[in-house]
């Protein structure tokens, strides 16, 4: 009975441990229509939004993920199967696994990054107007 109250008390800090390294962002739509917001990192990893004005949509994401983006896309139409496009930011899909294609505005981000001798456990996110822009 003591080892298996041992291990509960092991494995529960690391639980909170894990869970307190992720991130969760809240997209919201503050246009005067419509966007499908998505986001991807590379590994085939992200997911899609329909927002309507004012609507909100929260993104949980797991701590050492790099080089992330989430964007919003306009002019879009789907199937059933979640398959179809956008006129900007086109991923093919409602939920995006991979970038969308230009133009598009991008929030970046890369969570609990590691560079030896740098930084170590550090977060950074930015706005870009790289590959133009698709809202206003």
């Amino acid at each position: 009975m003591a080892s298996s109250t041992s291990l509960t008390l092991l494995f529960f800090p690391f639980l909170l441990i894990t869970l307190s390294h992720a991130a969760t962002f809240d997209v919201v739509n503050q246009c005067s229509y419509t966007v499908w917001a998505a986001w991807a990192a590379p590994g085939n990893v992200g997911s899609g939004q329909q927002l309507d004005q004012g609507q909100t949509w929260t993104v949980t994401v797991n701590p050492g993920t790099a080089a992330a983006r989430i964007w919003p896309r306009t002019g879009c139409s789907f199937d059933a199967n979640g398959n179809g496009q956008c006129q900007s930011g086109d991923c093919g899909k409602l939920a995006c696994t991979s970038y969308g294609s230009p133009p598009n505005t991008l929030a970046e981000f890369a969570l609990n990054q590691n560079s030896p001798g740098y930084y170590t456990n550090l977060d950074f996110i930015d706005i870009s107007l790289i590959q133009g822009f698709n809202i206003e």
